[in-house]
């Protein structure tokens, strides 16, 4: 089925902007290229001597850094050809009419938000909130295609599943809800420079009760900077923002680890499956994360921690989708029933 095959090869791209977009930011080269959708007035990075004569021209306070720069258009040019394959994928689906309007309109419209962000970035010069925003917009985007792939897939097939419980599918939503939050933690912390506020386990070291100020780690809008490369917040700020991101970590630990042990309760081998590809990812998650403090933040395993953080809600996401499809399923098959059972009376 082609929308099926499309969709496989795009959530592989999301997978790889999200990559790359996660590599630029940890790299420190989101403003690589001053401008936007160009680099320094053109659709390349400048290398020739004339080009970078007008360069200097149009930015006599920069210097060129072909690296990053670099950095900056591929992540751009990858994020260009998504946007094509998402375009086509909705206009594939729409054509078919099969899935209804709302999913596959909704990735178009994330995609071209995607833009309007990735734009932001560089003209508003890597506010944090904008910075955040890029990121989740890309996680909304991974997650939509996800949903849809899903139910281009299961139009293909008729298992039903064992009904999951009320209980089970709160829980599962809840753990979606936490991770997402905490993602958004996540990239609060790295849109603000906090990655390193904290170097000890398992919270903070010294007297870092004494510092909290969540009044300015939470401000959405920030002072104006003309740049907010690096960060602009005090220490009590970022230390109080990575320590948030700490106890989420724990708190959404805690919620996962009640999700898989209820999961492998099942009893069925779709649900236990899960149970262990959670499982994994928790652990690989957890590990990366207390990489990230004991090793000074490595660059790879920075990079690491935002694409784990990717198949954990992607996996979590799935789960959710499971357990409300085998609710339907066994709906309908109980009116199925039910109607066989009226018929012959």
């Amino acid at each position: 089925m082609m929308l099926k095959r499309l969709l496989q090869l795009t959530l592989v791209m999301t997978f790889c902007v999200i990559l790359l977009g996660a590599y630029t930011r940890l790299a420190d080269a989101g403003l690589g290229c001053p401008d936007w959708p160009g680099c320094y007035g053109q659709l390349d990075v400048p290398s020739s001597q004339a080009e970078l004569a007008k360069a200097n021209l149009l930015y006599p306070d920069l210097v060129v850094e072909a690296d990053k720069a670099w950095l900056e258009m591929i992540h751009r040019y990858f994020a260009g050809s998504l946007g094509l394959l998402v375009f086509a994928i909705t206009a594939l689906a729409l054509k078919q009419k099969q899935f209804g309007k709302l999913l596959p309109l909704s990735v178009s419209f994330v995609v071209i938000f995607q833009a309007l962000l990735g734009m932001w970035t560089v003209t508003m010069k890597l506010m944090p909130v904008v910075v955040m925003g890029h990121l989740l917009g890309g996680f909304t985007l991974f997650s939509l295609l996800a949903l849809l792939y899903w139910r281009v897939s299961h139009s293909n097939q008729n298992s039903l599943l064992n009904r999951a419980s009320v209980g089970l599918r709160t829980l599962a939503l809840i753990a979606f809800a936490a991770l997402t939050l905490q993602i958004a933690l996540g990239g609060w912390t790295s849109s603000n420079y906090a990655a390193l506020m904290c170097t000890e386990l398992p919270i903070c070291q010294g007297n870092w009760q004494g510092y909290l100020d969540f009044e300015t780690a939470f401000r959405l809008i920030q002072p104006e900077r003309d740049s907010y490369e690096f960060g602009t917040l005090d220490y009590g700020a970022r230390m109080t923002i990575h320590v948030s991101h700490r106890v989420g970590a724990i708190i959404t630990s805690g919620i996962f680890l009640i999700l898989i042990v209820q999961l492998w309760r099942q009893n069925q081998g779709r649900y236990r499956r899960q149970s262990i590809s959670l499982t994994l990812l928790l652990v690989t998650q957890i590990g990366l994360g207390i990489s990230n403090v004991s090793f000074g933040l490595p660059l790879a395993v920075a990079v690491a921690h935002n694409l784990v953080a990717a198949l954990l809600l992607i996996n979590t996401l799935y789960v959710n989708h499971l357990l409300w499809l085998s609710a339907a399923e066994s709906r309908s098959h109980a009116l199925r029933t039910m109607g066989k059972e009226a018929y012959y009376e």
